[in-house]
């Protein structure tokens, strides 16, 4: 193996602060996972908020100090997360954002609503 190519172990990984590609924290490393039947890995990562999301190793751009996520395939070239097609439930009626009572963006990739005026998530 050459120099990065160097294998990454779980203890290692747990705990390290997972960084989105516009340089901002998404949480950090809570644990590894797997699916019985499917080749590939997911991290478990814990926001700031509690939560748990699950990345799929292929979002991981780089892990060193810190892992790095990949850009968004469906994310443009702005600053921010990008709306994507709404659940067919929030097409019925459109969320408020709590802070400024704008309207809230659903973004997929996070399963999660977001406010543009506000710039975070609700």
């Amino acid at each position: 193996m050459s120099k990065q190519e160097k294998a990454m172990t779980k203890d290692r990984l747990i705990g390290m602060q997972v960084i989105d590609s516009d340089g901002k924290s998404a949480g950090t490393v809570k644990d590894l996972a797997f699916t019985v039947g499917k080749v590939g890995m997911t991290i478990i990562v814990e926001t700031e908020k509690g939560e748990d999301l699950e990345l799929p190793w292929e979002q991981i751009q780089a892990a060193g100090d810190y892992v790095l996520l990949k850009p968004s395939t469906t994310q443009a070239q702005t600053f921010g997360p990008q709306p994507s097609i709404q659940p067919p439930q929030a097409q019925a009626q459109q969320p408020t954002c709590p802070t400024c009572t704008g309207p809230l963006s659903y973004i997929q990739q996070y399963q999660r609503w977001y406010c543009y005026k506000c710039q975070k998530y609700a």
